[in-house]
């Protein structure tokens, strides 16, 4: 098996995870490289069920190696969270088996507060995100003030750049009629979390490259939709990342040559979690059908959504993610 790349066609919920997890008996790493906690895959494996938000799919198999690249946004409770309930199930999972890019941006609680009060403030400018923060993380990375994990290895110089964050946000809240944030209280959190965090940190492209040297079968996986990618996607309505398949690159640090075969998958009808335009979306009992279905394995059980408008394909709108 080459190295592949999975990328959803439509709007994301194509049933990706299904077909990455059976991909990844014949490869050796599974690499998520964009996206953050917004996107999920229900997988029933066994007969257990198991619903990943943040972790790579590749998890859940033994021996293989699970990557988080830099191209995630990347939340450090609910990383640990998800860890932990996994554990539970009784997958195995340590830094052995999981890896997480050092240069990988932080999602923390003011991004997911910001993310909420977007959102509520205005029915008609909502986007219909998850809320959890993946938009206002990214801004931050873009305007060159997020804190990173490798952050939070050196706690000296870790106040400056909390101040540095906050000199942009304390301003936005105080716009909003919001009480400041104390650089203090965020200094705290994250350095409670940073010996939990950093035994996971690694150097993702070096690594990956080695890996590909070597002649390892890598699989990224894609997560949300081409529709949704925040350049060729129905734009404003879409998600904060590149969702296509070149980012597999960029989101890794790897070369575009070492991608190798591109799979994009498209179901037999649409669906859209959010807002936004949805030319061939079904008013009827088959569309409410559809919806219920669809729901709860999908969309529902990842990003915590309902509706999950239903349609009929459209081949028009997936056209762009072929090319």
């Amino acid at each position: 098996m080459a190295n592949v790349v999975v990328v959803g066609a439509q709007w994301g919920d194509e049933g990706k995870g299904k077909i990455v997890d059976w991909l990844s008996e014949q490869a050796d790493i599974v690499v998520r490289f964009q996206g953050g906690h917004n996107a999920g895959h229900t997988l029933v494996i066994n007969g257990e069920t198991y619903k990943l938000a943040l972790l790579p799919s590749g998890v859940l198999r033994p021996s293989k190696l699970a990557v988080i690249g830099n191209g995630v946004v990347f939340d450090p409770q609910a990383f640990l969270d998800e860890v932990t309930k996994l554990k539970g199930q009784g997958v195995a999972i340590s830094p052995e088996n999981l890896r997480v890019a050092e240069n990988v941006t932080l999602i923390l609680p003011l991004h997911r507060e910001l993310d909420a009060l977007r959102e509520s403030s205005n029915a008609a400018t909502a986007i219909g995100t998850t809320r959890r923060g993946i938009g206002p993380a990214y801004e931050d990375k873009v305007g060159r003030r997020a804190i990173r994990l490798m952050d939070l290895a050196d706690l000296d110089t870790l106040p400056h750049k909390i101040d540095r964050l906050l000199a942009h946000h304390n301003a936005l809240r105080r716009g909003l009629n919001l009480e400041e944030i104390d650089g203090g209280g965020i200094l705290k959190e994250l350095t409670a979390l940073a010996p939990k965090l950093l035994p996971y940190a690694e150097t993702v492209w070096r690594l990956l490259d080695l890996k590909r040297r070597e002649g390892k079968r890598i699989l990224f996986e894609g997560a949300q939709g081409a529709l949704l990618d925040v350049d060729h996607g129905t734009y404003p309505y879409v998600t904060s990342s590149n969702t296509v398949a070149a980012q597999a690159a960029t989101g890794t640090g790897m070369g575009p040559g070492a991608v190798g075969y591109v799979l994009g998958i498209c179901k037999a009808y649409t669906t859209r979690v959010g807002q936004g335009p949805f030319p061939t979306e079904l008013n009827d009992e088959i569309g409410e059908a559809r919806n219920s279905a669809s729901t709860p394995g999908a969309s529902g059980a990842a990003a915590g959504l309902t509706p999950c408008w239903c349609g009929k394909r459209s081949a028009p709108a997936a056209s762009p993610a072929w090319r």
